[in-house]
């Protein structure tokens, strides 16, 4: 069991403080995530079950909205194995190479009360 939430890697200086080169060179939301400081959550979420020694193989993953095509090959690789999540971006991508691995998506419709 892991979690995991967006930000910068341990130790390192918030883009709120340095700024964001993706905002300074009007790079559009989702594309060149190399520009970031950040981790997705998806990301951390795998590296604390790394650094806590827990297994993500044939794990599932609960996160709010669909992993980009970055954390979709992560996940894929570490052996997770099921996806929920409640809302969409539209990537084609991440959808084909996730089912193409078998991890299998699942959109929770709606948010308990």
């Amino acid at each position: 069991l892991a979690t995991g939430y967006n930000g910068v890697p341990s130790g390192v200086t918030h883009c709120e403080v340095t700024g964001c080169l993706r905002e300074e060179q009007d790079v559009p939301s989702g594309e060149r995530h190399e520009l970031c400081r950040g981790l997705h959550a998806e990301q951390n979420a795998i590296i604390q079950a790394a650094l806590h020694g827990v297994s993500t193989r044939d794990a599932v993953l609960y996160c709010t909205n669909l992993p980009c095509i970055i954390c979709a090959k992560m996940l894929i690789n570490s052996g997770v194995r099921r996806v929920v999540y409640l809302d969409g971006y539209t990537d084609p991508l991440t959808e084909q190479m996730l089912s193409e691995a078998g991890v299998v998506l699942v959109r929770k419709e709606e948010r308990d009360p």
